[in-house]
């Protein structure tokens, strides 16, 4: 399946306004917006997060195959998907992130 048929097959994050994403010091190293272009990665990552506790680096691994035809583009194109990209190093340097998520009506800032 495509991204696009994965993505559906995802928990709803309409309560969500984003997710910030923390390093083993507590360091926010991402802060991903649930807004149009950004949205699928919430999804992906609220997923992992739910199933695997963290963004460990099984969990991104599996975020790659969510990210389907995306995973494959981002790997020809690095820097065009960086939420893609955030799950390669996770991979390759075994390293884990910690999710917050900031819930509709929560500040960004």
């Amino acid at each position: 399946m495509g991204f696009a048929e994965n993505i559906k097959q995802l928990p709803r994050i309409s309560h969500l306004a984003g997710l910030r994403l923390l390093d083993g010091e507590g360091n926010e190293v991402a802060l991903i917006e649930n807004k149009p272009g950004q949205a699928g990665s919430v999804a992906v990552y609220n997923h992992l997060a739910q199933t695997f506790g963290a963004i460990t680096p099984e969990a991104a691994r599996k975020g790659l195959e969510i990210y389907a035809e995306h995973a494959a583009d981002a790997q020809a194109h690095p820097g065009k998907h960086p939420n893609i990209d955030r799950l390669v190093t996770l991979v390759t340097e075994g390293r884990t992130l910690r999710v917050k998520h900031v819930f509709a009506g929560g500040a960004l800032d």
